[in-house]
């Protein structure tokens, strides 16, 4: 074989090799770039709607700006199987608002709007985690709220609060909704009435700090997915709960006209739940007629060491999270908008 010919192949095979070679280093920096997309994913890029919102971190951390943010260890991304969530996690105890006791991880909209107005939101989620301590006698221990209407004027009372509770030992817990009476005069007399969906209300609580009621039939169990949405059209507030597996429950309220306006229209429930707390309170008859409200979604730890007694670790985050002492709900999607009319 000739040197022409020799150095020819010499070519050829040199070529070959740092084409092999370049592809190698391209199918990598390929394979790293999608690594990447899947780890640095924020809250934003798995639901859209972060724009409308400002958040509260369990740690403090308030943020105006949701576009393209997270923070480790309470407000990220989450990927199980082919599905991304956006996680909320919150301490039993850490720096929450002025005029609660209770941490969260929350977004608080931007927008605010009369109940004439309105507005709608929804969210499918499913609660990883809820605090494994507490006194089960009191009826906020072991649960958090997931979705909420607030107002912004008058007493700040909250229309609505949907709650998930989960009492130790139990596989199955409850999703219910609260009501906040907007009380007439002071604010002392408030109370909340409430109504179950799946499982227990607000007023199924413990005999003793340590006794459960029995575990739900019908209840929702730690990471099964269902849904919610909150259409308040022309002053009427529409909920919406479906799950597999579960009945589709429908609740309409009213909240241009109250109907708590005398004591003897105190539901018993009331009663029973806030008896060591006399809140006998009655409504405005207008009920939130002309308040701004605006709503909220994620997670309102409700377990504290103070009414609930639960355990919080002299207030270390770190000790919290390890030994059960959180509350933790993943989101895959919501929106959030104008109410629409409702088909029935």
């Amino acid at each position: 074989m000739s040197t022409k010919a020799i150095t020819l192949i010499l070519q050829i095979l040199l070529m070959v090799c740092v084409a092999f070679i370049l592809n190698g280093c391209l199918n990598k920096q390929k394979t790293s770039s999608n690594a990447k997309s899947q780890t640095n994913l924020y809250p934003s890029d798995v639901i859209p709607f972060m724009d409308k919102w400002k958040i509260l971190l369990g740690d403090g951390t308030r943020s105006e700006e949701l576009v393209n943010y997270a923070k480790k260890d309470f407000f990220y991304v989450e990927n199980h199987g082919k599905t991304d969530w956006v996680v909320y996690k919150t301490p039993n105890s850490g720096i929450t608002s002025k005029t609660s006791s209770n941490t969260r991880t929350e977004l608080h909209q931007k927008k605010y709007w009369k109940p004439k107005e309105g507005g709608k939101l929804t969210g499918t989620l499913k609660v990883q985690h809820v605090s494994t301590s507490g006194d089960a006698r009191v009826a906020s221990s072991y649960c958090t709220v997931i979705g909420q209407i607030h107002s912004d004027e008058g007493h700040e009372n909250e229309p609505l609060k949907i709650f998930y509770k989960k009492f130790p030992g139990h596989k199955k817990g409850s999703v219910f909704w609260n009501y906040e009476i907007n009380t007439k005069g002071d604010n002392s007399g408030r109370w909340d009435y409430s109504t179950a969906v799946w499982g227990y209300d607000f007023s199924y609580v413990g005999e003793s700090a340590t006794t459960y009621p029995d575990e739900p039939k019908d209840g929702i169990a730690l990471g099964e997915i269902f849904s919610y949405e909150v259409n308040v059209y022309k002053g009427i507030m529409y909920l919406t709960f479906k799950a597999d597996g579960h009945k589709t429950v429908r609740f309409a309220k009213n909240l241009l006209k109250s109907d708590f306006t005398t004591k003897e229209a105190i539901p018993e429930q009331v009663l029973k739940v806030y008896a060591s707390k006399n809140r006998d309170g009655v409504e405005h008859e207008n009920a939130y007629s002309g308040e701004l409200m605006y709503f909220k979604q994620g997670n309102y730890n409700q377990a504290n060491g103070k009414s609930t007694k639960s355990e919080t670790y002299n207030g270390n985050i770190a000790k919290q999270y390890a030994n059960g002492s959180y509350a933790e709900v993943w989101f895959k999607e919501a929106t959030i908008g104008k109410a629409i009319k409702p088909k029935n």
